[in-house]
């Protein structure tokens, strides 16, 4: 097998897993998928930003407790 058909092999599997991405179980789903607005970006990058900083902050609490109590370098 040369070089050559190595690649044209990669080449064909690739194309059918292409070829069948709306045919399966996730097809309804990939149907239904949309670009988001710029609002619901927006608010979702909010929505997650506001998570990462709560657990942050209860992560320093934690470690302010330790520190303070359990006297943790």
């Amino acid at each position: 097998m040369t070089v050559d058909d190595k690649f044209l092999e990669v080449e064909h599997s690739i194309t059918d897993r292409v070829s069948r991405i709306g045919k399966g179980k996730y097809s309804r789903i990939l149907k239904m998928a949309r670009k988001p607005t710029r609002d619901e970006y927006s608010k979702s990058a909010i929505i997650t930003g506001v998570g990462i900083i709560i657990i942050g902050g209860v992560g320093f609490i934690i470690y302010l407790v330790m520190n303070v109590f359990f006297q943790v370098p």
